[in-house]
Protein backbone atom coordinates (compact mmCIF):
# COMPACT_ATOMS: atom_id res chain seq x y z
CA UNK A 1 0.00 0.00 0.00
CA UNK A 2 1.50 3.22 -0.85
CA UNK A 3 1.11 6.40 1.27
CA UNK A 4 -1.57 8.04 -0.73
CA UNK A 5 -3.61 5.10 -0.08
CA UNK A 6 -2.63 4.61 3.45
CA UNK A 7 -3.35 8.41 4.46
CA UNK A 8 -6.10 8.06 1.93
CA UNK A 9 -8.24 5.15 4.19
CA UNK A 10 -6.85 7.02 6.96
CA UNK A 11 -9.13 10.16 6.11
CA UNK A 12 -12.20 7.79 5.12
CA UNK A 13 -11.99 6.10 8.88
CA UNK A 14 -11.73 9.92 10.21
CA UNK A 15 -15.05 10.84 8.16
CA UNK A 16 -16.85 8.36 9.03
CA UNK A 17 -16.10 8.90 13.07
CA UNK A 18 -16.92 12.75 12.74
CA UNK A 19 -20.45 11.61 10.69
CA UNK A 20 -20.99 8.96 13.73
CA UNK A 21 -20.14 11.56 16.16
CA UNK A 22 -22.32 13.93 14.97
CA UNK A 23 -25.20 11.45 15.14
CA UNK A 24 -24.76 10.81 18.63
CA UNK A 25 -24.33 14.81 19.44
CA UNK A 26 -28.00 14.94 17.15
CA UNK A 27 -29.40 12.91 20.02
CA UNK A 28 -27.47 14.17 22.88
CA UNK A 29 -29.43 17.97 21.96
CA UNK A 30 -32.40 16.38 21.99
CA UNK A 31 -31.99 15.24 25.32
CA UNK A 32 -30.43 18.89 26.19
CA UNK A 33 -34.01 20.15 24.83
CA UNK A 34 -35.58 17.63 26.91
CA UNK A 35 -34.02 18.67 30.10
CA UNK A 36 -34.62 22.58 29.43
CA UNK A 37 -38.42 21.42 29.25
CA UNK A 38 -38.02 20.06 32.89
CA UNK A 39 -36.57 23.09 34.01
CA UNK A 40 -39.78 25.17 32.73
CA UNK A 41 -41.92 22.87 34.26
CA UNK A 42 -40.24 22.66 37.94
CA UNK A 43 -40.27 26.73 37.61
CA UNK A 44 -44.44 26.13 38.81
CA UNK A 45 -42.62 24.73 42.27
CA UNK A 46 -41.51 28.13 43.14
CA UNK A 47 -45.24 29.82 41.92
CA UNK A 48 -47.05 27.56 44.38
CA UNK A 49 -48.34 24.95 41.39
CA UNK A 50 -49.82 21.60 42.49
CA UNK A 51 -47.12 19.15 42.70
CA UNK A 52 -49.23 16.39 41.31
CA UNK A 53 -49.68 18.62 38.03
CA UNK A 54 -45.76 19.21 38.24
CA UNK A 55 -45.00 15.74 38.32
CA UNK A 56 -47.17 14.75 35.45
CA UNK A 57 -45.61 16.99 33.53
CA UNK A 58 -42.50 16.32 34.40
CA UNK A 59 -42.89 12.31 33.67
CA UNK A 60 -44.22 13.18 30.31
CA UNK A 61 -40.93 14.66 29.48
CA UNK A 62 -38.93 11.83 30.71
CA UNK A 63 -40.86 9.54 28.88
CA UNK A 64 -39.54 11.74 25.73
CA UNK A 65 -35.80 11.39 27.01
CA UNK A 66 -36.43 7.68 27.49
CA UNK A 67 -37.27 7.69 23.65
CA UNK A 68 -33.93 9.58 22.89
CA UNK A 69 -32.03 6.80 25.32
CA UNK A 70 -33.36 4.62 23.31
CA UNK A 71 -31.83 5.68 20.27
CA UNK A 72 -28.67 6.27 22.09
CA UNK A 73 -28.46 2.71 22.75
CA UNK A 74 -29.35 1.76 19.32
CA UNK A 75 -26.46 3.49 17.82
CA UNK A 76 -23.98 2.10 20.10
CA UNK A 77 -22.48 -1.37 20.82
CA UNK A 78 -21.41 -2.23 24.49
CA UNK A 79 -17.61 -1.46 23.56
CA UNK A 80 -18.49 1.96 22.30
CA UNK A 81 -19.86 3.25 25.72
CA UNK A 82 -17.25 4.61 27.29
CA UNK A 83 -15.77 6.08 24.12
CA UNK A 84 -18.18 8.20 23.58
CA UNK A 85 -19.84 8.69 27.59
CA UNK A 86 -18.64 12.37 27.82
CA UNK A 87 -20.80 13.62 25.08
CA UNK A 88 -24.17 12.80 26.95
CA UNK A 89 -22.52 12.97 30.62
CA UNK A 90 -23.30 16.46 31.62
CA UNK A 91 -26.99 16.10 30.82
CA UNK A 92 -27.54 12.78 32.16
CA UNK A 93 -27.04 13.87 35.69
CA UNK A 94 -29.25 16.93 34.74
CA UNK A 95 -31.57 14.49 33.86
CA UNK A 96 -30.85 12.79 36.94
CA UNK A 97 -31.68 15.40 39.28
CA UNK A 98 -35.00 15.69 37.41
CA UNK A 99 -35.84 12.34 38.14
CA UNK A 100 -35.15 12.59 41.67
CA UNK A 101 -36.85 15.74 42.43
CA UNK A 102 -39.86 14.49 41.18
CA UNK A 103 -39.46 11.05 43.17
CA UNK A 104 -38.83 14.01 46.09
CA UNK A 105 -42.35 15.70 45.40
CA UNK A 106 -44.23 12.43 44.81
CA UNK A 107 -42.88 10.65 48.08
CA UNK A 108 -40.55 12.81 50.30
CA UNK A 109 -38.30 9.81 49.40
CA UNK A 110 -34.71 9.97 47.95
CA UNK A 111 -34.71 8.27 44.68
CA UNK A 112 -32.65 5.14 44.47
CA UNK A 113 -30.08 4.88 41.10
CA UNK A 114 -32.01 1.67 40.13
CA UNK A 115 -35.11 4.20 39.98
CA UNK A 116 -33.37 6.87 38.11
CA UNK A 117 -32.06 4.69 35.86
CA UNK A 118 -35.95 2.96 35.61
CA UNK A 119 -37.09 6.22 35.40
CA UNK A 120 -34.60 6.90 32.12
CA UNK A 121 -34.90 3.89 30.61
CA UNK A 122 -31.54 2.79 30.96
CA UNK A 123 -29.73 -0.29 33.01
CA UNK A 124 -28.32 0.76 36.53
CA UNK A 125 -25.37 -1.46 36.30
CA UNK A 126 -22.60 -1.42 34.02
CA UNK A 127 -22.97 -5.41 33.51
CA UNK A 128 -25.94 -4.72 31.83
CA UNK A 129 -25.34 -2.61 29.04
CA UNK A 130 -25.78 1.67 28.80
CA UNK A 131 -26.51 2.31 32.30
CA UNK A 132 -26.13 5.30 34.49
CA UNK A 133 -23.02 6.01 35.66
CA UNK A 134 -22.45 6.74 39.38
CA UNK A 135 -20.90 10.05 39.09
CA UNK A 136 -23.93 11.17 36.66
CA UNK A 137 -26.34 9.79 40.09
CA UNK A 138 -24.42 11.35 42.47
CA UNK A 139 -24.03 14.72 40.34
CA UNK A 140 -27.83 14.69 40.51
CA UNK A 141 -28.31 14.07 44.33
CA UNK A 142 -26.20 17.47 44.28
CA UNK A 143 -27.93 19.49 41.85
CA UNK A 144 -31.31 17.99 43.88
CA UNK A 145 -30.05 19.47 47.26
CA UNK A 146 -29.55 22.92 45.63
CA UNK A 147 -32.97 22.98 43.89
CA UNK A 148 -34.51 22.19 47.43
CA UNK A 149 -31.92 25.23 49.03
CA UNK A 150 -33.78 27.66 46.59
CA UNK A 151 -37.12 26.19 46.78
CA UNK A 152 -37.11 26.30 50.71
CA UNK A 153 -36.87 29.91 50.60
CA UNK A 154 -39.66 30.23 47.75
CA UNK A 155 -41.86 28.09 50.26
CA UNK A 156 -41.55 30.76 52.57
CA UNK A 157 -42.25 33.66 50.49
CA UNK A 158 -45.76 31.60 48.97
CA UNK A 159 -46.83 31.48 52.82
CA UNK A 160 -46.07 27.55 53.33
CA UNK A 161 -44.07 27.01 55.99
CA UNK A 162 -44.21 23.39 56.45
CA UNK A 163 -41.72 22.39 53.74
CA UNK A 164 -38.94 23.79 54.54
CA UNK A 165 -38.63 21.44 57.74
CA UNK A 166 -39.28 18.28 55.51
CA UNK A 167 -36.21 19.87 52.95
CA UNK A 168 -34.07 20.38 56.21
CA UNK A 169 -34.62 16.75 57.18
CA UNK A 170 -33.77 15.41 53.97
CA UNK A 171 -31.15 17.01 52.34
CA UNK A 172 -29.41 16.62 55.90
CA UNK A 173 -29.55 12.96 55.13
CA UNK A 174 -27.92 13.47 51.84
CA UNK A 175 -25.06 15.55 53.44
CA UNK A 176 -24.72 13.25 55.97
CA UNK A 177 -24.61 10.28 52.69
CA UNK A 178 -21.97 12.41 51.32
CA UNK A 179 -19.67 12.46 54.37
CA UNK A 180 -18.89 8.66 54.10
CA UNK A 181 -17.59 8.84 50.14
CA UNK A 182 -14.14 10.01 49.22
CA UNK A 183 -14.51 11.66 46.19
CA UNK A 184 -11.83 11.30 43.26
CA UNK A 185 -13.91 13.01 40.76
CA UNK A 186 -12.69 16.38 40.67
CA UNK A 187 -16.18 18.15 39.17
CA UNK A 188 -18.25 16.04 42.23
CA UNK A 189 -15.37 17.59 45.20
CA UNK A 190 -16.31 21.28 43.48
CA UNK A 191 -20.17 19.97 43.27
CA UNK A 192 -19.87 18.34 47.50
CA UNK A 193 -18.36 21.77 48.31
CA UNK A 194 -21.50 24.00 47.10
CA UNK A 195 -23.73 21.36 49.54
CA UNK A 196 -22.13 23.02 52.37
CA UNK A 197 -23.78 26.18 51.00
CA UNK A 198 -27.12 24.63 50.38
CA UNK A 199 -27.47 22.89 53.84
CA UNK A 200 -26.41 26.85 55.63
CA UNK A 201 -29.04 28.21 53.37
CA UNK A 202 -32.07 26.04 54.56
CA UNK A 203 -30.70 26.16 57.86
CA UNK A 204 -30.77 29.75 57.32
CA UNK A 205 -34.63 29.44 56.71
CA UNK A 206 -35.71 26.96 59.62
CA UNK A 207 -34.21 28.91 62.32
CA UNK A 208 -35.56 32.05 61.56
CA UNK A 209 -39.27 30.36 61.26
CA UNK A 210 -38.20 29.19 65.07
CA UNK A 211 -37.52 32.34 65.76
CA UNK A 212 -40.37 33.90 64.64
CA UNK A 213 -42.15 31.23 66.42
CA UNK A 214 -43.55 28.90 63.61
CA UNK A 215 -43.54 25.37 63.50
CA UNK A 216 -41.27 24.94 66.66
Amino acid sequence: MSEGELFSDIESCLGDEHRFKDKVRDVVQDLEQCYRALEVVFQGMHRKKNKTSICSEGRIVLDDAKNKYKQLIDLLSDKQYYRYLHLWQGVTGKLSYASCLIVYLESNQLATRETVAEMLGIKANAENGFHLCLDDYLCGLLFLAGELSRWSVNCVTIGDTTEPLRIFEFVGKIDSGFRLLNLKNDFLRKRYDGLKYDMKRIEQVVYDLRIRGINK
